[in-house]
């Protein structure tokens, strides 16, 4: 029985962080994937490009059907010297009044093409496409966050569509009057939509897990997908750390994922730390960093005080 736990990148860590006592005890592994979307389709057998706009519609309204979906994230984007970068994506804290008023202008552009526009969430909306839309692969906002945008916009003919599309998009939004209302109350414009993860749902996703602890939507529809349990992180109710040690996995499940890989260092020295002591004394663990590094922690290995306590 193991737990695999997907961690911040390992140089967020200070060397006085707890969880690098344990490393100093634990078993190096190889290096496994980096970054979020290749740590996804190393725990997951789906497709690709990802159809994360499928995946995660079904998950949250159960309706993806064998239509093309394409997630349509908010976005905000920021011009500079070069261009254009993107500053944030799909994580915009809108309220659904807001995200409604923002989409308003927007429907009659996508309808033009064919296209519906889907409010999923106030912060995760979707297109439904048209059957046979020939789709450019987009890069998933991971892979284009903080860089400029006409590195990662489709090229040649058969991006000029959607390099249109993506442009009128941000003019519709750089015009609309809730832009000014956020900047002057110190929150981000939405200004632009991110459009990625484009295709069906897949038949069948395979995984050698067991379940998943996580809040991120994708990785919550690709365990739904697959047919194992997935449970929420973040519990609504009862104090953190209680939450905490709520949402670890039954004493007697197999293979377990919990995804901690999107939280705040000092988060993990403090609200989870008391669950991942527990497991490293009841488990095997696995210690998979974004960036790549992995380590092997077994229940015995507590009893190798004469390693330091460096990682």
């Amino acid at each position: 029985m193991s737990v695999e736990l997907w961690l911040p990148a390992l140089a967020r860590f200070e060397p006085a962080h707890p969880l690098c006592r344990l490393l100093a005890r634990a078993d190096r592994l190889d290096d496994g994937p980096r970054g979020y979307l290749a740590g996804l389709t190393a725990w997951f057998d789906v497709p690709q490009p990802l159809p994360a706009g499928a995946l995660t519609r079904q998950l949250a309204a159960g309706d993806a059907g064998s239509v093309l979906w394409m997630c349509a994230d908010p976005a905000w984007v920021e011009p500079d010297m070069n261009g254009a970068r993107l500053l944030a994506c799909g994580q915009m804290q809108l309220t659904a009044a807001e995200a409604a008023e923002l989409a308003e202008p927007l429907a009659p552009l996508f309808e033009e093409q064919g296209m519906g526009l889907e409010l999923t969430s106030p912060d995760r909306w979707h297109l439904r496409l048209p059957q046979g839309t020939a789709v450019p692969e987009f890069p998933a906002p991971e892979q284009a966050l903080g860089e400029n945008l006409l590195l990662h916009l489709p090229q040649g003919t058969e991006g000029r569509r959607w390099r249109i599309l993506q442009n009128d998009i941000q003019v519709l939004l750089h015009q609309h009057p809730l832009n000014a209302q956020r900047r002057a109350a110190g929150r981000p414009p939405v200004n632009s939509l991110w459009l990625w993860g484009a295709g069906a749902l897949p038949a069948t996703v395979a995984t050698p897990l067991r379940g998943v602890v996580s809040d991120d939507p994708l990785l919550r529809a690709l365990a739904a997908r697959a047919g194992i349990t997935h449970r929420l992180r973040t519990p609504a109710s009862a104090a953190q750390e209680t939450a905490a040690t709520r949402v670890a996995p039954p004493a007697a499940a197999s293979y377990w994922l919990i995804d901690l890989q999107d939280l705040p260092v000092p988060a993990i020295a403090g609200t989870w730390w008391s669950m991942i002591q527990t497991l490293a004394r009841q488990r095997r663990l696995r210690l998979s960093f974004a960036s790549g590094e992995c380590w092997e922690l077994r229940p015995w290995h507590r009893w190798r005080f004469w390693r330091g306590t460096g990682a």
